[in-house]
This record gives structure tokens, C-alpha cells and sequence, in this order.
């Protein structure tokens, strides 16, 4: 295996960034002397976040792009490769969820989790993998879940968005090993972030459960810290979910009776529907 040179000075384009994982991990990184290049549709967001990190000492750029557009994605990978090169850390954090019956769900809103959740981060990987392969060195992260490998109900296109997320992964750490270029799924259990707010306030959507069982998003980015000073194709936060891919193969069959109790339609005064 490579020895992973110094971070210091190296640059890490991060995803999500205005808020959760990405803001979380764009403020550790800098802090360990990366350049981050933050990215995302709100641009108040990134630019507070940029000047609190340029404040504190640290280097930030702002790349604003809704990534849900094959052609706003397009033009990001080319305004980073001409003002910055090709990234040292690619950090695929961007995506939202939506929790209710997938009947319920409009298909405008699954549409988008599928372009967001899935194409964003398969297109900005071709576009950056390649260089990273030329030049022999990279990181790609891919922030998946551990809903990839529990498709549980009411999550069934973001279960089904992380499930392919995780085995892009896995496919992507086997052809790039001894290539110079590393690449992680990382599978955190419920954080708590916008996430759960965002859920809610989609069409139809509904309160997610898992909430109350929500970590820091600081806790997420230190294991992509992690990760990145000692790589490995997966790792769970926290990590005693490593354990969540048994859960389903021992219990799958009692989450299957259970699923109805727990995506029980709700009285309708508590969560409304947003139209």
C-alpha cells in the first residue's frame, strides 16, 4: 500500500456542503490544512461557511451547483479542474431523503433523490477518476448508509439510492487497488442534520423515526478523517453498525411483519402533507 503523504495544501471538493456531513467535514478538513472547495444550491450558506473558515486561518472556495443538472455538474468539474486541478479528496456527501409509503411519494421528489442520490455522485467520480488514475493519487468518498444494506420500509428509493451507492463503492475499490487512489463508503446510522427537517418538508413526506437515535455530523466527519489517514473500502458510525448488515440476514423476516406496525398511517393533523 502507498504511504498517504501530507494532507497540507492538498484540496478535498466537498458536496453538501452548506449544512450536515459536508459543513462538518469542510470545517475539519480545513482545519488539517486542506483547501476545501464547497458545493451546493445555497449560496448564502456556503459563503458564511467559507468566510468563518478563511476567518479561523483556513483556504475555501465556493463552487454553487444544484446537482440534480447533469449540466451544472458538467460546468463545476470544469471550473475546479481549471482554477484548482483535479481534487485531491472527492467527498460525495449531497442527498435528502423522504420518509412514507413510496406510493404516497411523489415522483417528482423520487426523480430528484435518484439524480441527486445516485447520478450526482457516479457522474462527478467519471469525471474526476480518471486524472486521479493519470496522476496516481486520489480519495474518493462516497457517504452512503447503513439504510443501503436495511431497506427497510419507508425509505425504499433512498434505501435503494445508498444500496447502489454501496456497491458503486465496493466495485470502484476493487478495480482502483494498488492504483494509488482510494475509495471509501462511508455508512453512518441516523445523523442528525437537515436531513430529518428536509424529510418532513417534502410533498407527502413524513417525521422520521430514526431521529431520536441521531449522532453529531462531527462524528461522521472524523471518521472520513479517518479514513482518509488509513483507508479501507468501508466504515460505519458509529462503529458497532458494522453490525447492521447481519440484522437484516438473522431478522430480516421479523422486520418484515413488523414493517406495516411501523409505517402506520399517521393522524394526518400532526404531519400534513405539503402540496
Amino acid at each position: 500500500m502507498k504511504r498517504i503523504p501530507s494532507w497540507q495544501g492538498k484540496t478535498a471538493l466537498i458536496t453538501g456542503a452548506s449544512s450536515g456531513i459536508g459543513e462538518a467535514a469542510a470545517r475539519l478538513l480545513s482545519r488539517k490544512g486542506l483547501r476545501v472547495i464547497l458545493t451546493a444550491r445555497r449560496v448564502d450558506r456556503l459563503e458564511a461557511l467559507a468566510e468563518e473558515i478563511i476567518h479561523a486561518g483556513g483556504q475555501a472556495d465556493v463552487r454553487p451547483a444544484d446537482l440534480s443538472v447533469e449540466e451544472e455538474r458538467q460546468r463545476l468539474a470544469e471550473a475546479v479542474m481549471e482554477s484548482t486541478g483535479c481534487p485531491d479528496v472527492l467527498v460525495n456527501n449531497a442527498g435528502f431523503g423522504w420518509y412514507g409509503y413510496y406510493h404516497d411519494m411523489p415522483w417528482e421528489t423520487a426523480q430528484s433523490m435518484i439524480r441527486v442520490n445516485i447520478e450526482a455522485p457516479a457522474h462527478l467520480t467519471r469525471l474526476f477518476l480518471p486524472a486521479m488514475l493519470a496522476r496516481g493519487w486520489g480519495c474518493i468518498l462516497n457517504i452512503s448508509s447503513i439504510a443501503g444494506n436495511m431497506p427497510n420500509q419507508g425509505v425504499a428509493v433512498y434505501a435503494a439510492s445508498k444500496a447502489f451507492l454501496d456497491s458503486f463503492t465496493t466495485s470502484l475499490y476493487r478495480e482502483t487497488r494498488g492504483s494509488g487512489v482510494q475509495v471509501c463508503s462511508i455508512r453512518p446510522g441516523p445523523v442528525s442534520s437537515e436531513f430529518f427537517e428536509q424529510a418532513l418538508r417534502h410533498p407527502n413526506g413524513r417525521a422520521v423515526p430514526a431521529e431520536r437515535f441521531a449522532v453529531p455530523p462531527q462524528r461522521v466527519a472524523e471518521c472520513l478523517w479517518s479514513v482518509m489517514n488509513h483507508p479501507r473500502r468501508v466504515a460505519y458510525v458509529p462503529p458497532i453498525l458494522a453490525l447492521s448488515p447481519w440484522l437484516e440476514r438473522l431478522f430480516g423476516g421479523v422486520i418484515d411483519l413488523l414493517g406495516p406496525l411501523l409505517l402506520r398511517r399517521e393522524d394526518p393533523t400532526r404531519h400534513p402533507s405539503f402540496h
